[in-house]
């Protein structure tokens, strides 16, 4: 057997995988700009989690909400889905900017990858440097390599300048010497609140106009991005950066005992079997967010297949009563 039919035996349904993350980037919509991000985040959880209980598969949740003491729902070792089918490994993000959604800004995501159990890093709730490219730069970067360099390397990977690059960067206080670095060297900074997965994807589809990620986000997100990563050709390369000592402790109960240990791709997302699904919730430059219609809603979600060496977008039109589906426009 190929290994795209070994992997399509017995497999989740890719469309049920969708529907996961639609209903959570719709509950998180309905608070756009409300100004809570608690109930955003709440409301997103839910729906996803009642969600995944009727689909056919038999999940592990490896990165959730956080360990059951935190999390009512979603957290890290919950079992999900309705038993039947194949087993998997789930890494989550019901909604990922909570903030975003919760001022009405662009780039907020439902966000999940899925893999055979085993194929997703258990990646502890800490900080990761990270240093993210897409396909023509591939093992060709090194996040111990100077700034400058790593971004010459890019430049020269995509037949351009350096000058022509665009960096995306999260705005905080501890990258001030990144983005002097990254400015002295010519690059091009794009700096974002929050968003760590919609920058990361971005890199590796052509059209974003987004060439590299740096920087120190959530290790969890990296692994999510890593996903992504390896359906789609890109890299990641990630070390946790631990900002305590309950963090060091957390990351050995998980086995995790090197801390200078560099990640790449295939290490924080080894699986074969692996998908990335995303919807958006708020408007962004790759998904549109989510839009409430007269007679239903309209989301818009990706989902990358590593097996099938697929990316596919879905626009989809859910009709509050699909007996009677209102005339559409397109467009």
């Amino acid at each position: 057997m190929t290994v795209t039919q070994v992997a399509s035996v017995g497999r989740a349904s890719s469309l049920d995988l969708v529907q996961i993350t639609e209903v959570a980037a719709i509950a998180a919509a309905h608070w756009m700009g409300h100004g809570d991000n608690r109930r955003a985040d709440q409301a997103a959880v839910e729906a996803m989690r009642k969600h995944m209980d009727t689909i056919s598969f038999n999940g592990r949740i490896v990165i959730g909400e956080g360990e059951r003491d935190e999390a009512p729902m979603l957290y890290i070792g919950e079992r999900v889905g309705n038993g039947q089918g194949t087993e998997v490994d789930i890494a989550v993000d019901p909604l990922e900017g909570t903030n975003l959604v919760a001022k009405g800004r662009a780039n907020s995501i439902a966000v999940m990858a899925v893999s055979e159990p085993g194929g997703l890093l258990h990646a502890p709730d800490t900080y990761m440097e990270k240093l993210i490219v897409g396909p023509p730069a591939k093992g060709k970067v090194d996040l111990d390599r100077p700034v400058a360099e790593n971004l010459k390397i890019i430049a020269q990977s995509l037949n351009r300048d350096v000058e022509d690059l665009t960096i995306i960067i999260l705005d905080r206080p501890r990258h001030e010497k990144l983005i002097n670095d990254v400015r002295v060297a010519g690059a091009r900074i794009k700096l974002i609140d929050d968003g760590d997965c919609p920058a990361a994807v971005s890199v590796a589809v052509a059209g974003t106009g987004v060439h590299a990620v740096m920087g120190t986000g959530g290790a969890p997100e990296g692994v999510i991005a890593a996903a992504a990563m390896r359906c789609l050709g890109g890299e990641v390369i990630g070390r946790l950066a631990f900002r305590n000592d309950d963090e060091r402790a957390r990351a050995k109960r998980m086995g995790i005992t090197d801390e200078k240990r560099v990640y790449r791709t295939e290490e924080l997302a080894s699986g074969k079997d692996l998908r990335f699904i995303a919807t958006g919730v708020t408007d962004g430059e790759l998904l549109q967010g989510v839009r409430f219609f007269a007679h239903g809603v309209r989301t818009h979600s990706l989902l990358a297949d590593a097996v099938q060496g697929t990316l596919r977008r879905i626009d989809t039109h859910h009709y509050d009563d699909p007996a009677h589906p209102p005339v559409l426009r397109l467009g």
